[in-house]
């Protein structure tokens, strides 16, 4: 998985923090976010386009399926960001 995400941009980074925000509010797994809501909030299309590039995720109208390396990836962010606290 380490190619697919080596050196990923901040666009796409992005998509993945969202993710992960809405994944720890719920405590639930995470495999789609939402593309745009309708209320001005839209996930960045170059960062869309990257992980679909990569094989991470695909667009599916309104919302971002994440692919089983997307899934893995996004609970390394998770736990990335567990660690920082020290946990």
């Amino acid at each position: 998985m380490a190619a697919k995400t080596d050196n990923l941009s901040d666009k796409a980074l992005s998509i993945f923090t969202f993710a992960a925000y809405h994944g720890l509010l719920s405590g639930e797994r995470v495999s789609s976010v939402i593309r745009r809501d309708g209320k001005g909030h839209e996930a960045d299309a170059e960062g869309v386009a990257e992980l679909e590039a990569r094989g991470l995720a695909r667009s599916e109208g309104d919302s971002i399926a994440f692919t089983d390396e997307g899934v893995a990836f996004l609970g390394t962010v998770v736990t990335g960001i567990r660690g920082a606290t020290g946990r």
